[in-house]
């Protein structure tokens, strides 16, 4: 069978784990259920693969790989995904928290990726593994970024305070974006031969930033005015297909900028400014039920295949030390860099005392990092005589499980709370001037 027919048969597999784990307790959210579901059976394959009893595993190891999860995620899907989030994304709300998103999303990002990865060079030379420092920041890069595809999936539907829900979904939209940009400005020094020089490092960060930020405005705007020249519904809704489909592959294979950005970006523009202009008020409707439909779609296969994820990784003891070492120094290094700007825009804003809290137990991990992971070449680097694509790949799969099935699970006590302080006042704001008119 070819890959369209595996891609098939998962997708069948995934709704119908979906309906099953729904009747079985509705309390748990669907993509946690999935995840969870697929991880045990995987599991449950390589201990039947390890007695000798059907060598199902060898199968689906082979499956998993013609997949090929990372061109799959990164060079298929992302872009439907992230263009279906940003549409839900109200541009008033977005531009109260402008300030805390872009902070949080540049800078807050950057110093994790940063501290993440001189942690984990620290204490892997503590224990004995000789691995480079640039390695470890290539693992701090693509574990920094929130990943959006989980954490709307998960967050949105506890129906959090506007405002609270608005700093983890835009933050987690739009550091996905500079994640990807941090993770191919690394990648490129660490396995591409590009000099490690400020300039070099900061001109290519800058074009594929900006690049993918402008050609989201010029998607957006074109798409804007098509739609707004018909008056057939279907068509409508047809025309933002193009946007995720030929939009992302020209940005990312002929442009080579970040086409995650340009996707978040021309959805914005769609959901608010096309949403109101363009459409009717039945092709609104239109448009919200497509687009949840596809992303719910998605979701169940994605998250499917990120339990089943687990067959692509090769566990040996430095890994599994690493893997466990990992968790925490994520955790920590998402409140540090959190909190040091939180502290500074507590001087111009009131926020919800959870915030801290919620951003970084709620800041989930979860397939564009296993994505990131794969997507680094194997056998080009060792630490110890291990790759370094597996030390990477399984101390990532450890972090991404832990934050869908342990912090997913858990972060609704924490977002039920917030909603009982002060609860007159949602937004948690004072009419204060930007940080910068002061």
């Amino acid at each position: 069978m070819g890959i369209y027919a595996y891609i098939c048969f998962l997708s069948a597999l995934s709704i119908l784990l979906g309906f099953v784990t729904s009747k079985i307790s509705a309390k748990v959210q669907s993509t946690i259920a999935i995840t969870a579901a697929a991880m045990v059976g995987s599991m449950l394959l390589l201990l039947l693969g390890a007695l000798g009893w059907f060598n199902l595993d060898k199968i689906a190891t082979e499956v998993m790989e013609q997949i090929d999860f990372k061109s799959f995620l990164l060079n298929g899907i992302l872009g439907f995904l992230l263009f279906a989030g940003s549409l839900g994304i109200k541009l008033p709300v977005l531009k109260d928290q402008k300030w805390e998103i872009t902070i949080f999303a540049l800078f807050s990002t950057l110093a994790s990726t940063l501290i993440i990865g001189g942690a984990i060079y620290a204490i892997a030379n503590l224990i004995g593994l000789q691995i480079d420092l640039i390695y470890c920041i290539v693992f701090g890069a693509l574990i920094s970024p929130t990943d959006p595809i989980a954490v709307l999936a998960i967050i949105k539907n506890l129906r959090a305070p506007k405002r609270l829900s608005m700093q983890v979904e835009g933050e987690s939209l739009f550091n996905d974006g500079v994640g990807l940009v941090i993770f191919v400005t690394v990648f490129a020094v660490a396995f591409g031969g590009q000099e490690a020089t400020f300039s070099g490092i900061l001109s290519l960060f800058l074009h594929e930033a900006i690049g993918g930020i402008l050609f989201g405005f010029v998607l957006g705007f074109i798409a804007h005015i098509l739609i707004s020249s018909t008056d057939d519904g279907s068509l409508e809704i047809l025309l933002t297909l193009t946007i995720p489909t030929a939009g992302f592959m020209f940005a990312n294979n002929v442009l080579h900028i970040s086409g995650a950005l340009a996707m978040v970006v021309s959805g914005i523009m769609i959901g608010n400014w096309t949403r109101r202009s363009g459409f009717s008020e039945q092709s609104q409707r239109y448009l919200d039920h497509f687009w949840e439909m596809i992303d719910h779609f998605l979701n169940s296969l994605l998250f499917f295949l990120i339990g089943f994820a687990i067959l692509l990784v090769d566990f040996n003891i430095y890994g599994i030390v690493m893997m466990i070492i990992a968790v925490p120094i994520c955790l920590v290094s998402r409140y540090v860099s959190l909190w040091l700007p939180f502290k500074a825009l507590q001087q111009f804003r009131t926020y919800n005392p959870y915030t801290l809290r919620i951003m970084t137990w709620g800041g989930l991990r979860g397939g564009l990092a296993l994505a990131m992971a794969l997507s680094i070449p194997a056998k080009t680097a060792f630490a110890n005589g291990i790759d370094v694509k597996e030390l990477i790949l399984v101390m990532t799969y450890s972090v991404v499980m832990f934050s869908i099935l342990v912090q997913g699970s858990t972060v609704e006590p924490l977002i039920r709370k917030s909603k009982t302080v002060d609860p007159n006042r949602e937004a948690y704001l004072q009419p204060t001037n930007p940080p910068h008119q002061h």
